[in-house]
């Protein structure tokens, strides 16, 4: 391994073209390193060259998939300063986040969590699919990009669905700029945050950002804290070469939050501020992610870029997780005491290589490459055994966590992934080209049982996924597009594979996509429409004639529509809109009922909203005024299979008004969920336990660059 890293990195450590600045020669294929530069907010989203989709250095216009990016801009405007609630924003993509899943589980085209919608951080992801606890504050960020529909064939196993790609800022060139933030609000909340990035000389350039946060929440013994940090260094050699070492940390105190029991099948708007958790209740992720990365214009034609990265992540839960209503006590019965860690490390090398070429007197981009990691993960908790005793309703007394059974290392999975890819576009004509792409993964993974001290299982996975596409332009900035893919996503988180789980294949899946996109308007408007069918196989089912066991037959389907619509007709006007509507079903799918194998045949999946909508208005009032506001619609979602159990829909609005004191100086008061709408954004394990969503809240922020 370490021989392959050092070949690697002396080809060329990568790193990814600078999300800050987009150039002239960016545009052109990442020929040379950019010295001329144009801010990415002057180009329309659709003209830019996201780095999420492809590795043949595309802009959205000529990338046969549905691409979406938030920019830096935007999650400013807005006041997103999670990424959850940023992501959000795009166009079909809902939260189904509980501490159970890290809070950053996420449902995009009728597909959800971890083992269906990938997220990255700057193009990397953190394999095994059991949570991601990072990045979670928007304050490094320089956008975020939603590749949506199958993406194994860039990156994997575990997208079928979507792809999240967190980018964060990156070193500049030029005189150095700082930025400080400072944010108070109700509930107790407080944020710091700071900012620094320019040239230190003519080869070096930097950037820093820190943010520090805490708030009282907005339920009972909701306290959260979190603290970020993200440093990079960027070294050019040459005008051909840099290189790039980065790091980022992140430790985050969430909200020791469980739900709120239903009684008698419904939830209880009296009982919305209510934590039933015990009172030493404790959540605590720590992350780090460091990255040495290079980028070579080895010749006008080729671009080689790799980077060789350590991620590890610490997690600790303690709580009393399983809240049941008990109509013969009117108490609530508190079960699953729970006590959890996570210990998860992993090691990596990405290497890839773009060559433009002509083909026959036809333009043509080929990129191949390599991905190789090395993650391990323990698992230590208490069996799940304990209880802290029954609370009032009403008025709970949390008690003190308990449990009999100890907190204890209990297995350990490794997991060494490696895949090679390909990719090609070929211009058939200056308006038409055709894509396509193939990777072929290979995953060794194994689990060590350190209670009984032997091998629970070893297992080999190999997968090859592959995908065709076309684009035609009918016009320079409107183009159509079609493609097929396939994708393969595992039967439950890589990391956390239980031995009986381990015996079954990955689930495989396909994709039929065709959409159009179009800048217009002297490029002050942009839209794009999107229409998919998806078809996921071999999911775990009950058997009919032996409930207890499962069989790998099961099958769901997916078919939707996405619009995006985007305005800015004078300088004073900013509209954002998108829309998502989908069917989503199981098609051959049974469950475990009362010791019986039940058909959910013709069932919505559960946590799938149907239908969502984003609107963003911004207004300049005045010259140095700007009144702005958005809305958010969620469609109801299904807490079960049987589909008996029906999360309400909900629109939730948000307002903002910003003061321009001075060319470097913003005042912005913002008011978040304003009509203090009363929602569910999940439920816990069990279906009759729901997460609230949060309440009204204001907070007023003032930022200085200097």
């Amino acid at each position: 391994m370490a021989a392959l890293a050092v070949a690697s990195l002396s080809l060329a450590l990568p790193t990814w073209a600078d999300t800050n600045n987009a150039t002239a020669d960016h545009q052109q294929n990442n020929k040379t390193l950019p010295e001329v530069t144009v801010s990415l907010q002057d180009l329309p989203q659709l003209a830019q060259l996201p780095s999420t989709g492809s590795n043949l250095d595309l802009t959205s216009l000529e990338t046969a998939a549905s691409v979406q990016t938030i920019s830096q801009q935007q999650l400013r405007e807005r006041g997103d300063t999670s990424v959850v609630n940023a992501v959000t924003r795009a166009a079909g993509i809902s939260s189904m986040g509980h501490p159970g899943n890290i809070g950053s589980a996420l449902s995009a085209r009728g597909f959800t969590d971890s083992t269906s919608v990938m997220q990255l951080y700057d193009g990397t992801r953190q394999y095994g699919g059991a949570g991601l606890s990072f990045p979670f504050d928007t304050w490094s960020i320089a956008q975020i990009e939603v590749l949506l529909g199958p993406s194994a064939v860039i990156y994997g196993d575990g997208a079928i669905g979507g792809v999240i790609n967190v980018i964060p800022k990156k070193p500049s060139k030029g005189k150095p700029e700082h930025e400080m933030q400072l944010t108070a609000g109700n509930h107790g909340k407080r944020a710091v945050a700071f900012g620094s990035g320019g040239a230190i000389s003519e080869q070096l350039s930097y950037r820093i950002d820190v943010s520090g946060e805490r708030s009282d929440g907005w339920v009972e013994r909701g306290d959260t804290r979190g603290l970020g940090f993200n440093g990079a260094l960027r070294w050019d050699l040459t005008p051909q070469l840099n290189v790039q070492l980065s790091h980022a940390y992140a430790r985050q105190k969430p909200q020791a939050y469980f739900g709120t029991p239903l009684v008698d099948g419904r939830p209880i708007k009296d009982l919305r501020h209510n934590n039933y958790n015990v009172k030493d209740a404790s959540i605590v992720y720590r992350d780090h992610w460091t990255e040495l990365a290079a980028q070579w214009a080895a010749t006008e034609d080729v671009t080689v870029r790799g980077k060789l990265y350590r991620i590890s992540s610490a997690r600790h839960w303690r709580n009393s997780e399983g809240l049941v209503y008990n109509n013969a006590s009117g108490m609530v019965d508190r079960a699953d005491n729970t006590e959890i860690g996570h210990n998860q490390a992993q090691t990596g090398v990405h290497v890839d290589t773009v060559w433009r070429n002509r083909v026959a007197e036809m333009a043509n981009q080929t990129s191949f490459g390599f991905d190789f990691n090395d993650s391990k993960f323990t698992h230590t908790n208490n069996t799940y055994v304990g209880s802290s005793g029954p609370v009032d309703l009403y008025n709970p007394v949390s008690g003190l966590y308990q449990s009999d059974v100890p907190f204890i290392p209990r297995y350990r999975n490794k997991a060494k992934q490696y895949a090679l890819f390909a990719e090609n576009r070929l211009e058939l004509t200056d308006r038409w080209s055709v894509i396509g792409g193939l990777r072929y993964d290979y995953t060794k993974l194994s689990r060590f049982d350190l209670v009984a001290n032997n091998q629970a299982f070893e297992r080999n996975y190999n997968n090859t996924s592959w995908r065709i596409g076309s684009v035609y332009k009918l016009q320079p900035n409107l183009s159509l597009y079609a493609q097929y893919s396939t994708a393969v996503d595992p039967v439950a988180s890589m990391l956390l594979l239980s031995p009986a789980n381990s015996s079954f294949d990955m689930s495989t899946g396909k994709q039929m996509e065709v959409g159009i996109k179009q800048v217009f308007w002297d490029n002050k408007a942009e839209w794009t429409l999107a229409a998919y069918s998806i078809k996921k196989n071999n999911l775990l089912s009950r058997d009919p004639a032996d409930p207890s066991l499962r069989v790998q037959v099961g099958e769901r389907t997916s078919k939707g529509v996405e619009a995006t619509l985007s305005l800015a007709p004078t300088p004073k006007w900013q509209l954002d809109l998108n829309m998502a509507i989908l069917r989503a079903r199981y098609t051959d799918f049974n469950e475990s009922s009362g010791g019986v194998s039940v058909s959910r045949n013709g069932n919505v999946p559960t946590d799938v909203p149907e239908r969502l909508a984003n609107a963003w208005a911004s207004y300049k009032v005045l010259p140095d005024w700007t009144l702005s506001g958005g809305v958010r619609y969620v469609g109801k979602r299904y807490a079960n299979n049987a589909n008996t159990l029906t999360l309400p829909g909900y629109t939730t609005a948000d307002l903002a008004v910003q003061w321009q004191a001075s060319p470097t100086t913003t005042l912005t008061l913002r008011g978040i969920n304003v009509t203090n709408k009363y929602y569910f954004t999940t439920t816990y394990y069990t279906n009759t336990q729901w997460l609230v969503g949060e309440g009204r809240r204001f907070e007023l922020t003032l930022n200085h660059r200097f």
